[in-house]
Protein backbone atom coordinates (compact mmCIF):
# COMPACT_ATOMS: atom_id res chain seq x y z
CA UNK A 1 0.00 0.00 0.00
CA UNK A 2 3.10 2.24 -0.40
CA UNK A 3 2.03 3.48 -3.50
CA UNK A 4 -0.97 4.80 -2.09
CA UNK A 5 -0.44 8.86 -2.29
CA UNK A 6 -1.27 11.25 -4.67
CA UNK A 7 -4.33 11.44 -7.09
CA UNK A 8 -4.34 7.65 -7.00
CA UNK A 9 -4.82 7.47 -2.72
CA UNK A 10 -7.67 10.14 -3.43
CA UNK A 11 -9.53 8.22 -6.48
CA UNK A 12 -9.48 5.10 -4.57
CA UNK A 13 -10.93 6.77 -1.28
CA UNK A 14 -13.77 8.49 -3.28
CA UNK A 15 -14.26 4.50 -5.23
CA UNK A 16 -14.13 2.70 -2.01
CA UNK A 17 -16.54 5.22 -0.07
CA UNK A 18 -18.87 5.10 -3.52
CA UNK A 19 -19.14 1.48 -3.38
CA UNK A 20 -19.63 1.60 0.26
CA UNK A 21 -22.43 3.47 -0.25
CA UNK A 22 -24.36 1.65 -2.36
CA UNK A 23 -25.81 -2.41 -2.25
CA UNK A 24 -22.69 -3.33 -2.82
CA UNK A 25 -20.32 -4.16 0.41
CA UNK A 26 -17.04 -1.95 0.66
CA UNK A 27 -14.54 -0.97 3.29
CA UNK A 28 -14.08 2.83 3.10
CA UNK A 29 -13.67 3.45 6.38
CA UNK A 30 -10.32 1.34 6.93
CA UNK A 31 -9.23 3.19 3.41
CA UNK A 32 -9.86 6.96 5.11
CA UNK A 33 -7.90 5.61 8.22
CA UNK A 34 -5.46 4.28 6.27
CA UNK A 35 -5.08 8.06 4.85
CA UNK A 36 -5.14 9.83 7.59
CA UNK A 37 -3.01 8.25 9.19
CA UNK A 38 -0.20 8.41 6.74
CA UNK A 39 -0.91 12.35 6.96
CA UNK A 40 0.27 13.00 3.08
CA UNK A 41 -3.14 14.36 2.39
CA UNK A 42 -4.96 17.59 3.79
CA UNK A 43 -7.62 15.87 6.69
CA UNK A 44 -10.19 18.32 5.02
CA UNK A 45 -9.54 16.72 1.60
CA UNK A 46 -9.94 13.60 2.80
CA UNK A 47 -13.32 13.86 4.56
CA UNK A 48 -14.82 15.72 1.43
CA UNK A 49 -13.36 12.96 -0.72
CA UNK A 50 -14.84 10.45 1.35
CA UNK A 51 -17.97 12.21 1.94
CA UNK A 52 -18.42 13.30 -1.12
CA UNK A 53 -18.25 9.64 -2.60
CA UNK A 54 -20.58 8.15 0.29
CA UNK A 55 -23.14 10.78 -0.29
CA UNK A 56 -23.00 9.82 -4.36
CA UNK A 57 -23.41 6.35 -3.53
CA UNK A 58 -26.40 7.05 -0.91
CA UNK A 59 -28.01 8.95 -3.82
CA UNK A 60 -27.62 5.75 -6.21
CA UNK A 61 -29.59 3.69 -3.97
CA UNK A 62 -32.00 6.55 -3.57
CA UNK A 63 -32.46 6.65 -7.44
CA UNK A 64 -32.74 2.50 -7.64
CA UNK A 65 -35.27 3.30 -4.72
CA UNK A 66 -37.28 6.02 -6.91
CA UNK A 67 -37.11 4.27 -9.73
CA UNK A 68 -38.75 0.87 -7.73
CA UNK A 69 -41.73 2.91 -6.57
CA UNK A 70 -42.43 2.96 -10.49
CA UNK A 71 -43.17 -0.53 -11.01
CA UNK A 72 -44.11 -1.18 -6.86
CA UNK A 73 -45.79 1.85 -5.26
CA UNK A 74 -46.03 2.39 -1.91
CA UNK A 75 -49.45 2.81 -1.87
CA UNK A 76 -50.27 -0.57 -3.61
CA UNK A 77 -49.18 -2.78 -0.32
CA UNK A 78 -51.26 -4.25 1.64
CA UNK A 79 -53.34 -2.50 4.56
CA UNK A 80 -51.19 -4.30 7.24
CA UNK A 81 -47.81 -2.59 5.97
CA UNK A 82 -49.67 0.77 5.62
CA UNK A 83 -48.78 1.46 9.27
CA UNK A 84 -45.32 0.66 8.95
CA UNK A 85 -44.97 2.93 5.17
CA UNK A 86 -46.36 5.85 6.97
CA UNK A 87 -43.93 6.00 10.10
CA UNK A 88 -41.03 5.52 7.50
CA UNK A 89 -42.68 8.65 5.49
CA UNK A 90 -43.07 10.46 8.76
CA UNK A 91 -39.44 9.65 10.01
CA UNK A 92 -37.43 8.97 6.64
CA UNK A 93 -36.22 12.22 6.74
CA UNK A 94 -34.34 12.09 9.92
CA UNK A 95 -33.54 8.29 9.66
CA UNK A 96 -31.55 9.70 6.67
CA UNK A 97 -28.96 10.79 9.34
CA UNK A 98 -28.04 6.94 10.17
CA UNK A 99 -27.77 5.96 6.63
CA UNK A 100 -24.19 5.16 6.50
CA UNK A 101 -25.09 2.82 9.64
CA UNK A 102 -23.75 -0.73 7.73
CA UNK A 103 -26.63 -2.75 6.47
CA UNK A 104 -29.62 -1.01 6.80
CA UNK A 105 -28.33 2.12 5.92
CA UNK A 106 -28.39 1.58 2.23
CA UNK A 107 -31.99 0.39 3.29
CA UNK A 108 -32.33 3.61 4.47
CA UNK A 109 -31.72 5.66 0.97
CA UNK A 110 -33.92 2.85 -1.08
CA UNK A 111 -36.59 3.14 1.00
CA UNK A 112 -36.53 7.35 0.85
CA UNK A 113 -36.29 7.25 -2.70
CA UNK A 114 -38.99 4.17 -2.71
CA UNK A 115 -41.35 6.49 -1.12
CA UNK A 116 -40.59 9.36 -3.07
CA UNK A 117 -39.26 11.41 0.11
CA UNK A 118 -37.72 14.83 -1.13
CA UNK A 119 -34.44 14.53 -3.02
CA UNK A 120 -32.86 18.01 -1.78
CA UNK A 121 -33.59 16.87 1.95
CA UNK A 122 -32.42 13.53 1.40
CA UNK A 123 -29.24 14.50 -0.03
CA UNK A 124 -28.54 16.61 3.00
CA UNK A 125 -29.55 14.38 5.54
CA UNK A 126 -27.10 11.48 4.09
CA UNK A 127 -24.24 14.13 3.41
CA UNK A 128 -24.72 15.32 7.33
CA UNK A 129 -24.70 12.08 8.71
CA UNK A 130 -22.54 10.51 6.45
CA UNK A 131 -20.12 13.53 7.12
CA UNK A 132 -20.12 13.04 10.74
CA UNK A 133 -19.41 9.67 11.10
CA UNK A 134 -16.11 10.07 8.83
CA UNK A 135 -14.98 13.01 10.71
CA UNK A 136 -14.86 11.13 13.56
CA UNK A 137 -12.57 8.38 11.42
CA UNK A 138 -10.44 11.38 10.27
CA UNK A 139 -10.16 12.52 13.68
CA UNK A 140 -9.67 9.24 15.72
CA UNK A 141 -6.44 8.90 12.56
CA UNK A 142 -4.65 11.81 12.52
Amino acid sequence: MDDMQGPFALWSLFASAFISATLAPGGSEAVLAYLAHQARHEPQTLLFIATLGNTLGGVTTWLLGRLAAFRYPADSLARNHLKAVGSVRRYGDYLLLLSWLPVVGDGFCFAAGWLRLSFWWSLAAMAIGKGLRYGLIVYAFI
